[in-house]
Formats: structure tokens, C-alpha cells, sequence
């Protein structure tokens, strides 16, 4: 059976924004994920209380948010162990970084943020195949399209879908 994820990230309502990412409800109302990943810069109770009403929520701690969140949080989805974090907390959020924080807290998937993008890659290094997914952000992308991501988790596949709003 398949887990669908919604993943989203630097949201910054009530800091940047007054406005809800109401595109973003619109989806999560159409799709019904499972579960919710943000990756950080939330910025507001509200906001979490709000995605809550759609689906379970794991939310990690940004470089904006004063809210009681951790820095990185894992969550294992089936046979799929997901690691997430804002990133931040890096020098330079390059695939080998990213790559090796992946694999030093044993994850299959490395969820990030921080830079308004949509990145998605997968590398393989010693025989360890790890995903990397930045879903951007639904509400102030930077040189990119505002939106976030879908990640379908069945065994030990794993797919992701990116989602524009335009």
C-alpha cells in the first residue's frame, strides 16, 4: 500500500506573508496525503495547526522559526527511513553534503529547505541510493515557481511529484 507525503517548506506566514498558502490547501484538500513534511520556516502555530487538519504533521525547525521545533527529525514510512531538516545549518547545501548527512543518519530520503528551490536528485554512493528533495516554497520561491512536492512511498520505491502553482 502506498504513502502519499506532502512535502513543503519555507512557508514564513505571519513573518513575509498575512496570507495563508491557500493554493497549497486547495491540493492537500484534492490529494489527501497521509502525512505532511515541513522542512522548516514555518514561523507560525497557526499555519501548523492549519496543515494538521488535512493530515498528520512533522515539521523541523528553520532559520526563521522561533516555534519549539527540532533541527532534524526522521521518520520511517514503510521500509523508507526519511531524514529532515531545514539546512541551514550548512556551509553550502551541495548534493555531496546533503548526500552524506543522509547517510549518516541512515536515511533513504533527505528532505531540506532553505532555499526557496525545488531540487530533487539521486545519488548512490557506497551502494546506498539516497533521495534528495527540496519541495521550494509554496509561498515566496526564489528564481523559481511557487509550489511544493508530493512523495509517494510504496515498499522501498520512492516517487515525487512536484507540484507548480505556476
Amino acid at each position: 500500500m502506498a504513502v502519499l507525503i506532502a512535502v513543503t517548506s519555507d512557508t514564513h506566514y505571519g513573518d513575509k506573508t498575512g496570507n495563508l498558502p491557500s493554493l497549497l490547501f486547495q491540493y492537500l484538500k484534492k490529494r489527501t496525503p497521509d502525512l505532511i513534511l515541513h522542512a522548516g520556516d514555518v514561523t507560525s502555530h497557526e499555519l501548523l495547526e492549519e496543515l494538521e487538519k488535512f493530515a498528520p504533521v512533522v515539521a523541523v525547525r528553520g532559520n526563521a522559526d522561533h516555534l519549539s521545533l527540532p533541527e532534524e527529525k526522521v521518520v520511517d514510512v514503510g521500509d523508507i527511513r526519511i531524514a529532515l531538516l531545514h539546512g541551514h545549518q550548512f556551509f553550502s547545501l551541495n548534493s555531496q553534503f546533503l548526500t552524506l548527512k543522509a547517510l549518516d543518519v541512515g536515511a533513504d530520503v533527505l528532505i531540506f529547505g532553505h532555499t526557496h528551490r525545488f531540487y530533487h536528485d539521486t545519488h548512490s554512493i557506497h551502494g546506498r541510493r539516497v533521495v534528495l528533495l527540496n519541495p521550494g516554497s509554496p509561498a515566496f520561491p526564489r528564481m523559481d515557481s511557487a509550489g511544493f512536492a508530493f512523495l509517494e512511498v510504496a515498499g522501498e520505491s520512492i516517487r515525487v511529484e512536484r507540484v507548480r502553482f505556476w
